[in-house]
């Protein structure tokens, strides 16, 4: 079972257990982590689910794929480090996967 930290761009951490095959935004919102609305229900078509991937975990998250680039072009402060959780798929490899929600995004 994949632990996944969710910071709030003030710092708070929140720590929780994902299901290997989820993704990152399934298990926010099954948490209620404030600031992963996913309006789209993770159809990578709203960018509400934006988070920043902690730099130790980048090569393990993988790149974005063309459809999830695109839509991180509509996010304000996207980064190199800007995915949607919604295109992250939980691993056992990604256990302690580390992610920041953006300042504008709800605290945790």
């Amino acid at each position: 079972m994949p632990r996944i930290i969710f910071r709030s761009a003030n710092g708070e951490a929140r720590a929780v257990d994902g299901s290997v095959g989820d993704s990152v935004m399934e298990t926010a919102l099954a948490h209620n982590i404030a600031g992963i609305d996913a309006y789209c229900g993770g159809a990578c078509a709203c960018a509400t689910c934006h988070v920043y991937i902690d730099e130790e975990w980048m090569d393990l998250t993988d790149r974005p794929g063309d459809m999830e680039d695109a839509m991180l072009d509509f996010v304000d402060g996207r980064t190199g480090a800007s995915r949607l959780s919604c295109q992250i798929v939980l691993t056992a490899a990604l256990d302690g996967l580390s992610v920041t929600t953006p300042a504008h995004q709800k605290l945790v």
